[in-house]
């Protein structure tokens, strides 16, 4: 490994943001993983939401404190812990599990009651004590004096304004446990996080991931989005389950849409500027790793279930699709987009 690092050429910083998407994220997972061994690429900025906020602390977290091998062992000890069979205690656990599913599990008898009474009662209400064991877990992952005084990457986590319904942008200097819990907040589980007199909800409803500000908080022009929330499905969903399913990917990827389309409209002025002779910032290349190589496992009626082998399964796609990724366009970073903004915003028009 050493050898490796030691031989590695031409290290290229990219941009990375990071989508939601409950126990998907582990997907992302090995993603990072890989990048992070395989040593090419550099990070100089990283935005996150929900899912993609806990493995953006737990990456900036592990550079903070130890480099690249520390960020693998944080990453992998959190995915470890938040598992069916990790050390979590009970109380931990349910939270955990809530925050991975996304929607109910199947076949809990716990889950069953949820169920009935969500029909009647808020989360105000199933929990008037307001009391979020996900709180403590991310906080004994996570130092967050060492990532708000790192200031070598730059790190944006998401949630959403209750009262204006706007996105807010936490930078790294703001960002505490409090924050990561508003990032993954999903309304109908868990109770509004209060962040300076204001109620935030998950960040997946306006930023999912945010990466206009990746943009302006540094120069480097290269952005690496990793996709976890599926863009398009085969066939018309007609269960109940089916439905919710579809209508929650659709919701969570509107904001990525919007950004990308807003991306693809800024180069092409650009582009035309530059034609006229005016100097411009070169345009934004964006990249990006979609959640695939599972098969029918993740289906829109698929379990997002908490096992370790679930979990073991997405880090291994993520890991050959990140390998995938680089092996074919490592040379183009720097050089041009690899996602074709045009073409990716008219196939979801």
């Amino acid at each position: 490994m050493l050898q490796r690092l030691l031989r590695r050429p031409h290290q290229k910083k990219v941009n990375l943001a990071l989508q939601g998407g409950g126990a998907h994220g582990a997907y992302t997972w090995g993603v990072l993983d890989y990048l992070l061994e395989d040593g090419r690429l550099a990070f100089a900025g990283v935005s996150g939401t929900s899912a993609g906020a806990v493995n953006a602390v737990m990456l900036a977290d592990g550079l903070a404190r130890g480099g690249a091998l520390e960020a693998r062992t944080r990453l992998a000890e959190f995915w470890r812990a938040a598992s069916v069979g990790g050390n979590l205690p009970g109380p931990q656990r349910a939270v955990v599990e809530r925050l991975m599913s996304l929607l109910p599990m199947d076949g809990a008898p716990v889950q069953f009651m949820v169920d009935a009474m969500s029909r009647f009662l808020s989360p105000y209400d199933l929990n008037p004590l307001n009391i979020n064991p996900l709180k403590d877990l991310v906080g004994r992952f996570v130092d967050f004096d060492a990532i708000r005084a790192c200031k070598q990457l730059d790190l944006f986590i998401s949630a959403t304004n209750v009262r204006t319904g706007r996105l807010r942008v936490f930078r790294r200097e703001e960002i505490t446990a409090d924050v990561v819990m508003a990032s993954a907040a999903l309304p109908m589980l868990f109770r509004a996080v209060e962040i300076d007199g204001e109620p935030y909800w998950d960040g997946g409803f306006t930023g999912n991931p945010a990466i206009l500000p990746l943009i302006e908080a540094n120069a480097i022009e290269d952005v690496l989005v990793v996709q976890i929330s599926p863009l398009s499905r085969e066939t018309t969903p007609t269960s109940a389950r089916d439905i919710l399913h579809r209508v929650n990917e659709i919701t969570f990827n509107a904001p990525l849409d919007s950004e990308l389309r807003a991306l693809e409209y800024a180069g092409r002025i650009a582009g035309a500027r530059r034609g006229r002779g005016a100097g411009q910032r070169g345009r934004i290349k964006v990249h990006r790793i979609v959640l695939e190589g599972v098969g029918k496992k993740l289906s829109s009626g698929s379990k997002l279930n908490t096992d370790y082998d679930f979990f073991t399964l997405l880090y291994r796609a993520g890991r050959r699709a990140a390998r995938r990724f680089l092996d074919e366009h490592f040379r183009d970073i720097g050089r041009r987009s690899t996602l074709d903004l045009a073409e990716a915003t008219a196939a979801s028009a």
